[in-house]
């Protein structure tokens, strides 16, 4: 199917046009507008890694004295921006941010390393800083080289295109197999004065993150120290891109990065927890859930969102176990897709969790309706409202387990036949 849309800040009247699986029915009506941060200038462009002629190359460039926090993949063949990431994120300063799409330079040795080594350095050439101010991200075939000489080549047309705008253009630059851009814009107060937050992000599929999503990079023109920057980002990601999946594999080329350029006027922030952050605190969890549940719209092959809720478990940490093993159920996931009211594999999954509930006093709701109480099935239960609740495009599921006060909130799509079709044909 060939889709047709117009991204803010992309390239001047032009309409991009994508080969592609068919737009998620649960994607946005358009690109949000986002405006500009001070201090961040950016711009995407093809460079011919993949070959749908549109961008698959993406490059921020932050003012002198930009900060920056990350999180990353947990998992152990992480790919070699990943790794280069980790190091450099111990300097807190950032100049550049450098992302691909169509091959993640993942398990390709030390090839792979010295690919982001070469990036990285013609990258610094450009601005004039040093390479671990620059931060690499790829994403895309796991195992294949990565032609880093197109990458290289692409650069001085990549700085000419560099604007305050391009927002729309960047997000697009690292799809997969997404089939909509991500991004998300929020204002907050430090001390009664207006700071901007704006991100954009990718991911599909192979989302389970257990850190990160499979890239988001956010920004901001906070003034905010870097040792107070990294608790936040970890706070939101863990409400956010840790409370997402859609087929419970976690990438190897996560990467959350958040950067500070310090260019917006606010009053001085000495710790995460000083009460002038609160407004800026939360507007950065907040855009950071807008952003993993866009991702989760686009699940591949997702036609529809679900929300789990869990209370009254033993800690929040014990909350999210609990939701996670119901959003990864494949049975679960099926019966969701089919719009079968199957509340016995909601049951199921609590158990297989590992975490503490009481089976006496386990209570679901589906769509609002209570479906079980104090272990058994509400003597007043209709599974009508149900079942047509489980034809809608959202699908919201509240679990309590009756053993203490944790709560937390997961996100995830159904599991239909697409899901194969994409991920059988993702390299044909």
């Amino acid at each position: 199917m060939v889709c047709l849309y117009r991204l803010q800040g992309g390239w001047p009247s032009q309409t991009i046009e994508r080969q592609m699986v068919e737009r998620s029915p649960l994607a946005p009506a358009r690109f949000p507008g986002l405006p500009p941060v001070k201090g961040v200038r950016l711009g995407a462009v093809s460079c011919g890694i993949r070959d749908r002629g549109s961008p698959d190359l993406f490059l921020a460039t932050l003012a002198r004295g930009t900060v920056v926090a990350g999180v990353f993949t947990r998992s152990l063949t992480a790919s070699a921006p990943v790794e280069w990431c980790r190091a450099a994120l111990a300097g807190g300063r950032a100049r550049a941010i450098i992302a691909n799409s169509g091959n993640a330079n993942a398990f390709t040795g030390k090839a792979g390393a010295a690919s982001v080594a070469r990036t990285a350095e013609a990258v610094a050439g450009l601005l004039g800083c040093r390479k671990r101010e620059v931060f690499v991200a790829s994403t895309g075939v796991i195992g294949e080289p990565l032609p880093e000489d197109k990458i290289i080549a692409a650069l001085p047309r990549l700085h000419e295109a560099l604007s305050d705008e391009a927002w729309g253009s960047a997000a697009q630059a690292i799809m997969t197999t997404d089939t909509f851009a991500k991004g998300a814009t929020r204002t907050a107060a430090i001390g009664g004065d207006r700071v901007v937050i704006n991100g954009i992000a990718k991911g599909s599929g192979m989302i389970a993150p257990d850190m990160a999503t499979m890239l988001a990079f956010l920004f901001t023109d906070a003034a905010i120290p870097v040792d107070v920057l990294q608790p936040l980002l970890a706070r939101a990601t863990a409400r956010s891109f840790n409370s997402i999946t859609v087929d419970g594999d976690t990438s190897t080329s996560d990467t959350a990065l958040l950067a500070a350029t310090g260019r917006a006027r606010h009053r001085a922030v000495a710790s995460p927890g000083d009460p002038h952050l609160r407004d800026f605190r939360l507007k950065l969890e907040d855009l950071a859930e807008d952003l993993a549940r866009q991702i989760v719209r686009d699940g591949e092959g997702a036609e529809k969102l679900v929300t789990v809720t869990v209370t009254g478990a033993a800690s929040e940490r014990a909350a999210r176990r609990i939701g996670l093993a119901i959003a990864n159920s494949p049975l679960v996931k099926t019966a969701i897709a089919g719009g079968d009211a199957n509340w016995g594999r909601i049951v199921m999954a609590v158990g297989k969790a590992g975490e503490k509930a009481d089976p006496d006093r386990l209570a679901i709701r589906i769509g609002g309706v209570l479906v079980t109480v104090n272990g058994a099935v509400h003597p007043d239960y209709d599974e009508a409202p149900v079942a047509a609740h489980m034809k809608g495009r959202e699908i919201d599921i509240e679990v309590d387990v009756g053993v203490g006060r944790g709560r937390a909130v997961v996100w995830t799509c159904d599991l239909t036949h697409r899901y194969i079709t994409i991920n059988a044909e993702y390299r044909t």
